[in-house]
This record gives structure tokens, sequence and C-alpha cells, in this order.
């Protein structure tokens, strides 16, 4: 899955807040929820809209993005 594939920015879509592809459920919501102890079923069950699948890739590129040593 390609970042264009799990993520829109449009202005016309929360002024350009970054989205699940193909709903209106901001990414940072998933942070928050994670952030605040609620389990990823529980965000899951919050915003059906939002694939598994595309919630699990947002955290393992978050990941990935965090943890990969910086370029020299």
């Amino acid at each position: 899955m390609k970042a264009n594939d799990l993520i829109t920015v449009d202005p016309e879509i929360l002024g350009g807040t970054p989205v699940f592809k193909g709903t209106r459920v901001p990414v940072k919501t998933l942070f928050d929820y994670l952030e605040d102890n609620y389990s990823l079923d529980e965000f899951l069950e919050c915003f059906p809209s939002v694939t598994r699948r595309m919630a699990c890739t947002i955290l393992e590129r978050s990941e990935s993005a965090l943890l990969e040593p910086a370029a020299a």
C-alpha cells in the first residue's frame, strides 16, 4: 500500500487535514485514541470507514520513520 493509497490531503476535506483515504477521519485521531489508552479495536469500532489494514499500515510506517537512522 502506497502513502497516497492511505492518506488524502485535500483543502475541500476538513480544510486539508490529512485523513484516511475515502473517509473524513483524520489520521491524527488514530494516534489520539492510542495515546488515550484506547485499543486499535476500539478505534476501528468507532470509525468503521477505516480498515484494519489502513490503520496498521499507518502505524507500521510511522514506526519505521521514527526508528530509521538519520541521514548523514
